[in-house]
């Protein structure tokens, strides 16, 4: 599949979405919006992908909406187009989430507005050392709740600090993300890439299943009380048992050797 917003390539396993406007720090327009809402939701059933990289090209990852070509058009929409584009930027998100693939985040450089929750709505983010993240949101007047940065933020760094980010538009360097936990690993710029195709690597060789068993489990239990998150975990846990994988897994243990695990 052809996208014209940014560059998509399936090597090896592993799929690389690459923001591609350098000019403007991967800035984001409708059609952007629209081709990553459909390439998340295609990842979903495309056999060959098992782990997604998202990046940006040039000095940036993402600076968020376009001025120009998002806001100012926004203004002159009726209540009924704003709530269409709000849903569609919601659905990226939620595509986001729902993959039951692992995506990492490889953050180059400013990640602001909504492409700090492109990188949010990731499983791992991996900084460089010049990485930066701000919540932009209320300094262009909007809320602070957009694209799900209510629900995400608070679940990594705590209520507190999120707040604090999603009130004040604060930008904080990768070494501050690192300390709060909004990054994983911070790394030197120039081996950024090499390092998150190495994790996304390790991840690919790995049990895929119970991956995106773990992932669908962290995103539902959220909302669970400590009862019914027992009991789901108990019913996975069980499932997974009934897998090649934990066969293979207990049988490459016991033989002394690397695990081939099921990768359909």
């Amino acid at each position: 599949m052809v996208y014209s917003s940014f560059i998509y390539e399936v090597t090896d396993g592993i799929a690389t979405i690459r923001l591609n406007d350098p000019e403007r720090l991967n800035a984001l327009t409708f059609e952007t919006y629209t081709e990553l809402e459909r390439v998340f939701a295609a990842m979903a059933n495309d056999s060959a992908v098992k782990v997604v990289v998202l990046t940006g090209n040039g000095k940036g990852f993402c600076s968020g909406g376009s001025v120009h070509e998002i806001i100012g058009k926004l203004i002159e929409m009726a209540s009924e187009e704003q709530h269409r584009f709000t849903r569609l930027t919601c659905d990226v998100v939620k595509n986001m989430r729902k993959l039951k693939k692992p995506i990492i985040a490889a953050v180059n450089g400013i990640a602001a507005g909504a492409g700090a929750v492109l990188a949010l709505a990731s499983d791992l983010r991996l900084l460089s050392e010049r990485a930066k993240f701000a919540f932009l949101f209320t300094k262009v007047v909007l809320s602070g709740a957009d694209m799900g940065a209510c629900y995400l933020l608070p679940r990594i760094v705590g209520q507190g600090r999120a707040t604090e980010l999603l009130f004040t538009g604060e930008t904080i360097d990768a070494q501050e993300c690192f300390r709060i936990g909004l990054a994983n690993r911070v790394v030197e710029h120039d081996k950024l890439l090499n390092k998150a195709y190495g994790l996304a690597r390790e991840l690919k060789n790995g049990p895929l299943a119970a991956l995106g068993i773990t992932k669908d489990a962290l995103e539902r239990e959220a909302d669970m009380d400590l009862d019914h998150a027992l009991e789901a975990e108990a019913k996975e846990q069980a499932r997974c048992m009934q897998s090649a994988d934990f066969k293979e897994g207990y049988r490459a243990f016991v033989e002394k050797r690397p695990p081939r695990f099921d990768r359909s």
